[in-house]
């Protein structure tokens, strides 16, 4: 007769949980060591030369994600290896770096992208950033007679001789612009805005909670599509302040609408000796093909027109920095200058020498229509930008043989709530690689790179826009791509 079996303790439903998860020995001993690691990575392209404690924190977490994956099953061989690893950490790293300011290639064909810092600079304003921001500079100081002077009284200047207005003054963006003029000139009082006008633009920018901060009373008149003058006459009384037109930015109503202009308000602002206040918002400096065409207002034309204040962006069609720009009668951007709020808001060094190169070029229209990278954007012609496209294409053909690239006819915008409704005709470049490849991870290696490329997914192909694509970063653009190929095992 056998002995009688010693019983076993059931397992408590924690300790079958905790074997379910607990690693298997033999597979976590197919991580590399760090050791190993940190050795292999002195000489790994994009981990070599950088700090230790950086790639080392990347290894961790890279082994991390390997023994998760180990725990699951289905791993190889090869992706347990060092390069294995050492490439994840290189993905974290890439990611890491992915939240930091980097410089992009727009490959969009949004000139004025708001997501990508809006205006590109041109060359004599880089120039000018860089020979006051490694030293002193006379920001500040009247060198003629050494004593303290206006901040960007330069920069007044020029926008005097370019608008013939008989004030003017800069703070950091339009949207302070307005804060400053609703504070200062009607703070406790009315202001007149059309329905149609009561905008929200990028950011959750609101003009009816900028008012309110501003420490004014809106008071809306009309129909979202129509305003009539007899809308504004009816509603001024002593509480009055001001009459604001707003550029709607990134929006347009069109049919059955109907709206009075700069000049139409002015006169009847200017009968009740109330101000009328023009926010321009894009404010092209230019009159041009480009701007007539998509019936865009010019600030000359809205101080023509007779506005007694009249604000834009330095970034958007001016095609300078960001600033915000304040044109009008002296007796009112004095009493903005004497608002306690305008010490906050004032402007940079590095933003009024940018301001005095790109105003500068303004002297010489054609010059600026050149060298101003907004300007020759907006107006390259479809025929210049077919034949660029053609040029990449036949260079991408040979750098990647098995891909397939295309030329065709497409859209452009200039973004940045300017001209929304005006499209530009474009060219770009279909890139459809070979193989099973998703579109969407590929177009995310792009935009993973150093320098990051943006680009479209249209029609089951990436489309590079060549109107934002200057053949300068041409090079660069093939380079980030052949990298995006060759990390999908192309």
């Amino acid at each position: 007769m056998e002995p009688p079996r010693e019983r076993q303790k059931p397992k408590t439903v924690t300790k079958l949980a905790a074997e379910s998860t607990r690693p298997n020995s033999q597979a976590m001993a197919r991580i590399p060591s760090m050791t190993a690691l940190l050795k292999a990575a002195e000489s790994f392209e994009t981990l070599r030369g950088t700090p230790h404690a950086v790639v080392s924190e990347a290894l961790r977490k890279a082994v991390a994600v390997l023994r998760e994956r180990l725990q699951k099953g289905g791993v190889t061989e090869k992706e347990c290896g060092v390069d294995a690893v050492l490439s994840q950490a290189r993905e974290i790293l890439n990611a890491r770096r992915a939240h930091r300011l980097r410089r992009v290639i727009n490959a969009t064909g949004v000139v004025l992208h708001t997501g990508l810092g809006r205006s590109v600079l041109p060359s004599v304003a880089i120039e000018r950033i860089g020979g006051v921001a490694g030293g002193y500079c006379s920001l500040e100081i009247d060198l003629e007679t050494g004593k303290r002077g206006r901040r960007g009284r330069h920069v007044e200047e020029l926008l005097l001789e370019l608008t013939d207005a008989e004030a003017a003054m800069v703070v950091n963006n339009n949207a302070a612009a307005t804060m400053l003029a609703l504070h200062a000139l009607a703070r406790g009082r009315e202001v007149i805005v059309s329905r149609g006008q009561l905008i929200e633009i990028g950011g959750s920018y609101r003009l009816p909670e900028v008012m309110i901060a501003g420490g004014s009373t809106l008071h809306e008149v009309g129909t979202t599509n129509k305003t009539r003058l007899r809308d504004y006459e009816a509603v001024i009384d002593e509480q009055t302040a001001m009459i604001m037109h707003v550029h709607t930015s990134n929006y347009r109503v069109v049919g059955f609408s109907e709206n009075p202009g700069t000049k139409e308000l002015s006169e009847l602002a200017r009968a009740h000796g109330i101000i009328m206040f023009d926010d321009l918002g894009s404010g092209a400096l230019l009159d041009g093909e480009v701007w007539s065409s998509a019936n865009e207002p010019t600030v000359a034309s809205s101080l023509k027109h007779g506005a007694d204040l009249v604000s834009f962006s330095g970034d958007k069609l001016l095609g300078g920095p960001q600033a915000g720009i304040l044109l009008g009668r002296r007796s009112i951007i004095d009493r903005l200058r004497n608002d306690p709020m305008a010490r906050a808001l004032r402007v940079d060094k590095l933003t009024v020498a940018a301001l005095e190169a790109v105003l500068e070029l303004y002297h010489d229209p054609d010059r600026a229509m050149r060298e101003i990278p907004l300007l020759a954007r907006l107006v390259e012609s479809e025929s210049m930008l077919v034949t660029r496209a053609e040029k990449l294409s036949d260079r991408l053909s040979s750098v990647l043989p098995d891909d397939s690239f295309m030329v065709k006819s497409d859209e452009s915008f200039a973004g940045g709530g300017s001209l929304p409704a005006w499209p530009f005709p474009t060219a770009v470049v279909c890139w459809k690689p070979a193989g099973n490849v998703s579109l969407d991870e590929l177009a995310q290696k792009l935009r993973l790179g150093d320098p990051s490329v943006l680009c479209r997914i249209k029609e089951d192909a990436i489309h590079l826009d060549l109107r934002t694509v200057p053949e300068h970063e041409y090079d660069e653009l093939i380079q980030m791509m052949m990298r995006g190929r060759s990390s999908q095992g192309h």
